[in-house]
């Protein structure tokens, strides 16, 4: 098997997607591959971020990580670069992650797309679906889940 050309990673924000970014550089590193991280938001004030991450608890880094998706993706970028992604594109996308990340790998043709697990356990991901099982199911292409929680 050829090694990867084009690797596309999602990131929230989150601690946990921020271990995926980890992961995705170091396979992007390993087979001299572009990464593309991409940060799926919707424009939020601070005030309804707060909000939301109140009311949610734990669930809060569906909505921590929407804003602001520049700063999200600086941080991304240079964790990326020191575990040895030389190759590196952001992406800041209004949308859906599912719909984001999908979309993203098919217009790059990716041939690896990374997540990480958070959600996949959780009562609401069974119930409503979660981002990493989503992507798996859907996206036509290798994924890899990265055990992140």
């Amino acid at each position: 098997m050829a090694a990867y050309q084009t690797v596309v990673v999602g990131t929230d924000g989150s601690d946990s997607s921020f271990a995926a970014v980890d992961r995705a550089a170091a396979v992007a590193g390993d087979s001299g591959a572009a990464l593309v991280i991409v940060c799926a938001y919707f424009p939020a004030s601070k005030d309804e971020v707060e909000r939301a991450q109140d009311e949610l608890g734990d669930e809060a880094y569906q909505v921590v990580g929407s804003a602001p998706a520049e700063d999200t993706l600086l941080s991304a970028r240079d964790r990326a670069a020191k575990a040895g992604a030389q190759n590196i594109e952001t992406l800041a996308i209004k949308g859906e992650a599912v719909d984001v990340l999908r979309s993203t790998a098919q217009e790059r043709r990716a041939d690896l797309l990374v997540v990480g697990n958070r959600g996949l356990n959780t009562l609401a991901g069974r119930i409503l679906g979660s981002v990493p099982s989503e992507v798996a199911r859907k996206s036509g292409i290798d994924v890899l889940i990265v055990h992140t929680t």
